[in-house]
């Protein structure tokens, strides 16, 4: 069975937070929480970087083994969803998530901030898949329509990878073999040399 994964490649990302508008239009997030955010290391120095991240859907999600109420699971393709009827808005999820993926959507005083939220990998929530219920709570099961997620999907520079955890692997392995340095640099060869003619 395939299992999902995303995968940031921080050598492709410009930083465009095209990931983070498109995920926040598409779910309808509440304003002041955001599914996936960017993150740029050392901004506005050499070698600054910037990595999109959101829930990464865990293979042994920690947000999982601390749910007192058991709302957290994870599907058979090992996508990690949450079931809002059953959140009690404890943020066990939130402090145990490495990643800060589950939010409160609203910012009031503990206990009053509502059910936790958080990225579904498109894949909607436990209602009928593609029924209004499903898609006031969760957002659009882009999944079930046999898409990948939208946020992927709208990467111009395909730094972010979601899919199947094998196929996101080979694709990110073939990067780092393409791509080198110097003279082993993917591209060097059409870009410095033209093609070479035997006489």
């Amino acid at each position: 069975m395939a299992r999902m994964k995303f995968l940031c490649d921080a050598e492709r990302c410009i930083e465009c937070n095209a990931c983070t508008t498109v995920c926040k239009n598409e779910h309808e997030v509440p304003w002041g929480m955001v599914r996936r955010r960017l993150v740029t290391i050392n901004d506005g120095e050499p070698g600054e970087k910037s990595v999109s991240v959101s829930c990464m859907h865990c293979t042994d999600a920690p947000c999982i083994a601390v749910c007192p109420v058991s709302c957290i699971y994870q599907t058979d393709t090992g996508i990690v969803l949450h079931d809002k009827d059953l959140c009690i808005g404890c943020g066990y999820c939130f402090y145990a998530c490495p990643f800060g993926a589950p939010q409160y959507p609203q910012a009031s005083n503990f206990g009053s901030r509502g059910k936790m939220d958080k990225c579904t990998f498109c894949a909607g929530g436990p209602e009928e898949d593609g029924s209004q219920a499903e898609y006031e709570k969760y957002g659009r099961n882009r999944i079930a329509e046999g898409k990948l997620p939208l946020c992927a999907e709208v990467c111009s520079t395909r730094a972010l990878l979601g899919g199947e955890g094998e196929v996101v692997a080979e694709i990110y392995r073939e990067r780092t073999i393409k791509r080198g340095y110097g003279s082993g640099a993917w591209g060097w060869s059409t870009a410095y040399y033209g093609p070479t003619t035997e006489s």
